[in-house]
């Protein structure tokens, strides 16, 4: 999971971020785990479904790993439905779960197969991830999952546009003009979210099983973190609350 919850919020390079492209219609985000969307992104992801566009997530573990005390099978079944709770607040329809072992995910061409397939079959404009750098914007070391899953996902785009690599894994596409990954340390560019926290908050506030051995005892308390978050990046965004990604040339 992403740091949010911590209050500190994503400081990156210095400099003002600049507007993320629209040019897109269909957005495909890609992360390691149940969560990894909502701690911050899926702000993002309700103000592009409130434009308009098609947006699908693609989750390549379920999470079995990720609640003290709860049985991998049983944390499976409670994280999915977690998962699709969440994003249908923020208007995606389409959430599909790949079974790559949570915690423990491996780089390697079965993983790159997987989502190259798809992006094929999505046929996504934009695709998000999120952070594979080293470490995450407060200097930490980032999750093995996170560094995984990024890096798969950067290599896949280029091989779900190449006819040879994959053949087996549906026709060609090579329509990918964005890849933008959440959370990063060195952000480049930033949505408006001003119109969406509130749909932000619910949607993480929908992982309630996930978030409460993780706040303790009492009421979980989301909405500080994440406007907090927002309001940090806002200020290289003209004062808007915003969300920050660093976009990569596919």
């Amino acid at each position: 999971m992403s740091e949010a919850r911590t209050g500190e919020h994503a400081a990156g390079a210095e400099g003002d971020l600049e507007e993320m492209p629209t040019d897109f219609e269909r957005v495909l985000c890609v992360v390691a785990h149940p969560d990894d969307m909502e701690f911050g992104a899926a702000a993002a992801v309700a103000a592009w479904t409130k434009d308009g566009k098609s947006v699908s997530y693609l989750l390549l573990t379920r999470g079995e790993a990720g609640i003290a005390g709860m049985p991998p099978a049983e944390a499976a079944r409670v994280r999915e439905a977690e998962q699709r709770r969440s994003a249908e607040i923020v208007g995606v329809r389409e959430v599909e779960f790949l079974d790559h072992p949570d915690g423990v995910l491996e780089y390697g061409t079965a993983l790159r197969r997987d989502i190259a397939a798809a992006v094929r079959r999505h046929r996504p404009e934009l695709v998000v991830g999120f952070n594979c750098r080293e470490t995450t914007y407060s200097g930490r070391w980032n999750s093995p999952d996170h560094r995984v899953a990024g890096r798969a996902l950067l290599d896949a785009v280029g091989d779900a546009g190449n006819e040879w690599i994959f053949p087996d894994a549906g026709a060609a596409w090579g329509g990918v003009r964005h890849v933008a990954m959440a959370g990063s340390p060195q952000p480049t560019h930033a949505v408006d979210v001003s119109g969406t926290v509130d749909l932000a908050v619910a949607s993480l506030e929908a992982h309630a099983a996930y978030l409460k051995p993780l706040f303790g005892e009492g009421p979980v308390d989301v909405r500080t973190p994440l406007s907090g978050l927002f309001s940090g990046i806002g200020e290289r965004f003209g004062g808007r609350p915003a969300l920050s990604f660093e976009l990569v040339r596919p």
